[in-house]
């Protein structure tokens, strides 16, 4: 009995140190004589298992960091042990004691010894962390955390630890994350050693399960709810892998730093897996587009490693996977040619077939996805333009089996009556082109093919039920396919010829002309260059309008008689049409300049875009002028187009130029691209801002984005209300007229419902005029000797001072009550006290005119923080009061009524106000300016 009763003594032993205060208190057993220590204390550990008991047993930091330091660096001293990175029991334990027990302890002194130099606590942990087991662990804890505080949610208990515990972690997990090469360092770690297939292939499924499956996105996302729903959500940064957006992209840097290791088929085959996973996540577009900019679209990149992750891919991802690089290569590169009728596009094509057949390479699977896009009843790029199907097509003429596949299925499906009926013009259309295309390169490949081809049953009932159709546009189609195709196989009399205006024209001689494009894989340096010249465009600026003449009736040998009334024969099935009513085009002296098809207003963004891009039509441009702003607000609130298109309509209403030298064109313009900023102003209010600095456009351009930008910032903030607004209102939204009276006053009944009046040239000047009218009409009614306020001035200034008022109109317009004024009142000050604007103002009155504009907004829209303005910007404001005094000093104002009066009689209104400031909260800016604000 009294061999299990052990004596224990407490011995206190102090050390030597200056005070004599710090003493140690050491715990020793007495055992046969023998003293040993019960906890081991600044310890180095020896094995993976003495590492274990002293992180088990609550270590001082600096066993702890002795313990980090063995478990990550063992393995390099040559030790037998296997790496704390490799799954195992042993390693299990350490890292769930390292997740469990340490980081929640000592997260704190971990983060403050973040800074030294190398062998950090942190960055030890970090390591020992960075691998699956690591990932699990993590992931494991927040899994509970999250449960227990859903349970502590239903029973109404609140544990702050919680929260703080689930920040922690989140903080760990975006720390051991970090990095673009994690997944390759994962991989080598879980491929190293002497473990067969057997082993090493579970360790990588878990891997591509835990990174690709949505995992971490999940359980991160909701850990972050609940940490920033508590008191604590402040000390909560930016957790990155929340966002799917973001942790995607973090994947696909992976995926491409796994893709360029060279290491071999099966890491590919790893980085396959990872990226087909991925693309379930909700971001495969730009996943897909990051992999293709990473590993094609780039300087010395090589396509091939493209293909060899797409060519590990199961069939229906390749296949949803190379749909979406056509059509980002279409989106990105090549809709902006046009419809590709100059050279200059032809190296751009080339490059996209180039970057295509580096893809697929000599694979058979990516040349059948191609044939079926080309063919198939989904449409060759329904929407696009032409030159997406001109690169596809050149890669599949490498093979000269794929390219007739192309062609016999083209014309089948172009033939069948179904397919005529009920098939949407847009896809016919694409179609068509296909057709031709793969036409023109069978005849040049192999003639013989084609003119069998065209003698078969197949070409002469597709032409029939093409003729036969019930829609213009699809008998259209027919006309031009016929006349294209057989214009390569037959001669003289025997070409197919319908003697019809329409294939003729423009369009149809394009179509036409399709069968003589011939395309082949380039380089692809013109990709490399975000930059897309449109050479329509520039053709179309110089094409000057033609008189066609008047045509004349073919010689046919026929005479043509008019019959009466009473001599016209009597046929049910013919319907005569109404007799036009009377025209004042008629009474045009020469009848053939008469227009009786004139073209109607569009009633779709694309054919606005349509009339806009026809600058050869009058009627065309005026159209599309007049309905651009009520359209673009009818359309801004009902379904995609507007968002879709905005961009495209600005840089088209930005660069349009008045060549037909119509009536307020310049207001219609602007009324234009108001709309779209009030239709879309999140996007279009940067894209214009943007494009004032950086668009390649004329000084008179970049005033009119000012002004557009600034109006539409009014309407925005109510101060101004358009009559397009009303106009574009839909029917449903407003009472039938009779009812509509009844709830209007007798004063409202006289006027129109809506008035749309044209926009002066100087709106802009006279919003401005108005403001500091507004502003200086109070002193000018308190003060005895005041003067009347500025009159408006008809003027022209210079870039800058319509740049200026611009921004002084969009502050005043945001209003006291917006959240960043502070902000936009410190910039907007310090600009105009700027040294550049300072001395554009020196002598030139237009520009000294609006930066008192701008102190004007400022000052009125800070009207009731001006305690805070002196606070924040006291030396600005003793600047500002100095400058304007000098200003008021400089100038006479002899000129009665004139711009130098209007500009004095402005500059002492910014001078009264800034001296009313200055003095009210005098003692705020003295301690400013000495240092104790």
């Amino acid at each position: 009995m009294d061999e299990l009763l052990r004596p224990a003594s407490v011995i206190r032993k102090a050390k030597d140190n200056s005070d004599g205060f710090l003493q140690e208190l050491t715990l020793r057993e007495r055992s046969n004589g023998a003293e040993t220590r019960s906890k081991p204390q600044n310890k180095t550990p020896s094995t993976p298992e003495d590492a274990l008991e002293i992180l088990k047993h609550e270590p001082d930091y600096d066993s702890l960091v002795s313990a980090l330091t063995f478990l990550s660096r063992h393995e390099s001293d040559g030790s037998s042990f296997p790496s704390i990175k490799l799954p195992s029991p042993l390693s299990a334990q350490l890292v769930h004691a390292l997740v469990s027990e340490i980081v929640p302890n000592y997260w704190a002194l971990l983060i403050e010894d973040a800074h030294q130099p190398k062998n950090s606590g942190l960055r030890l942990l970090l390591y020992c962390l960075s691998s699956i087991t690591g990932i699990n662990a993590i992931l494991v804890r927040l899994r509970a955390l999250i449960q227990e505080a859903k349970s502590e949610a239903t029973a109404k208990a609140k544990r702050p630890d919680i929260s703080l515990n689930l920040g922690i972690l989140l903080e760990l997990l975006c720390r051991v994350l970090q990095g673009d090469g994690w997944l390759l360092e994962a991989w080598r770690i879980a491929t190293s050693g002497q473990d067969g297939p057997a082993r090493t292939r579970p360790r990588l499924q878990e891997m591509v399960a835990t990174f690709g499956g949505g995992r971490v996105v999940s359980l991160a996302a909701e850990a972050e709810g609940i940490a920033r729903a508590s008191d604590s959500s402040k000390n909560v940064g930016d957790i990155w892998p929340a966002d799917s957006a973001q942790y995607t992209e973090w994947l696909g840097r992976n995926v491409v730093k796994l893709v360029l290791s060279d290491l071999g088929p099966d890491e590919t085959k790893f980085g396959s897996d990872l990226f087909a996973k991925a693309l379930r996540l909700g971001h495969s577009e730009g996943l897909i587009k990051q992999l293709l900019t990473e590993l094609v679209l780039k300087s010395g990149a090589d396509p091939r490693r493209f293909g060899i992750l797409l060519g590990n891919l199961p069939q229906t991802e390749q296949r949803k996977v190379l749909y979406s690089v056509l059509k980002l290569c279409s989106n990105e590169h090549l809709d902006k040619l046009g419809r590709c009728e100059s050279e200059d596009s032809k190296p751009r094509i080339s490059a996209v077939a180039g970057a295509l057949g580096g893809i697929l390479g000599s694979g058979e699977n990516g040349r059948r996805h191609l044939v079926e896009w080309l063919s198939g009843s989904s449409g060759a790029g329904l929407g696009e333009g032409v030159g997406i199907r001109r690169a596809v097509t050149a890669v599949i003429a490498q093979n000269k089996d794929d390219l007739v596949m192309v062609l016999e299925k083209s014309l089948a499906q172009y033939g069948d009556q179904l397919y005529i009926k009920h098939s949407p013009m847009l896809q016919q259309e694409a179609h068509a082109q296909v057709l031709l295309l793969a036409a023109g390169y069978v005849h040049r490949k192999s003639p013989i093919k084609l003119v069998l081809l065209l003698r078969s049953s197949i070409w002469l009932n597709a032409i029939s039920n093409r003729l036969g159709a019930p829609h213009q546009r699809a008998r259209f189609l027919g006309m031009v396919v016929g006349e294209a195709l057989s214009s390569l196989v037959d001669k003289g009399d025997k070409r197919l010829n319908f003697k019809m205006e329409e294939t003729d024209e423009d369009e149809g001689r394009w179509y036409k002309g399709l069968v003589e494009v011939s395309d082949e894989p380039g380089p692809l340096e013109p990709l490399f260059s975000t930059r897309v010249d449109t050479p329509q465009r520039k053709r179309e600026s110089q094409r000057k309008p033609v008189q066609r003449p008047a045509p004349q009736p073919p010689q046919t040998g026929f005479i043509i008689e008019e019959l009466s009334d009473e001599e016209a024969p009597e046929d049910d099935d013919i319907v005569p049409y109404a007799k036009p009513d009377s025209d004042a085009e008629d009474s045009d002296d020469d009848a053939t300049l008469v227009t009786r098809n004139k073209p109607k207003a569009p009633v779709y963004i694309r054919d606005l875009i349509k009339y806009l891009r026809d600058t050869d039509s009058y009627d065309h441009q005026k159209l599309a002028l007049a309905t651009a702003p009520t359209l673009i607000r009818r359309k801004a609130g009902y379904g995609t187009e507007v968002s879709e298109h905005a961009e495209e309509l600005a840089s088209l209403l930005v660069g349009l130029s008045d060549r037909f030298e119509m009536d307020n064109f310049d207001e219609l313009r602007i009324q234009g691209m108001i709309a779209l900023i009030i239709a879309k102003p999140e996007k279009m209010g940067q894209w214009f801002a943007k494009t004032f600095f950086d668009g390649d456009y004329s000084i008179s351009q970049r005033a009119s984005i000012l002004v557009v930008l600034g109006l539409s910032g009014r309407e925005l903030a109510g101060f101004e209300t358009s009559d397009y607004a009303a106009a574009a209102a839909f029917p449903s939204k407003t009472l039938p007229e009779r009812v509509e009276r009844l709830y209007l006053n007798n004063s409202s009944t006289t006027q129109p419902s809506s008035t749309l009046k044209p926009l002066p040239p100087n709106a802009l000047d006279n919003i401005a005029t108005s403001l500091t009218s507004s502003f200086l009409a109070p002193m000018a009614a308190t003060a005895a000797d005041a003067a009347t306020g500025p009159d408006a001035i008809l003027l022209h200034p210079h870039l800058l001072a319509l740049y200026l008022k611009t921004l002084a109109l969009l502050v005043h317009a945001a209003g006291p009550s917006t959240l960043a004024l502070p902000q936009m009142t410190a910039e907007l000050w310090r600009l105009l006290l700027g040294t550049p604007v300072r001395a554009q103002a020196v002598g030139d009155l237009a520009v000294t005119r609006a930066v008192l504009v701008g102190f004007v907004a400022l000052l009125d829209v800070n009207e009731g923080r001006m305690r805070e303005v002196c606070e924040e910007l006291g030396r600005e404001v003793v600047e500002a009061q100095e400058w304007v005094a000098d200003v008021f000093g400089g100038l006479r104002g002899g000129d009665e009524g004139g711009e130098e009066e209007g500009v004095n009689v402005l500059a002492a209104g910014v001078l009264v106000r800034l001296r009313e400031g200055v003095e009210r909260w005098r003692g705020v800016l003295v301690g400013e300016l000495i240092g104790f604000g």
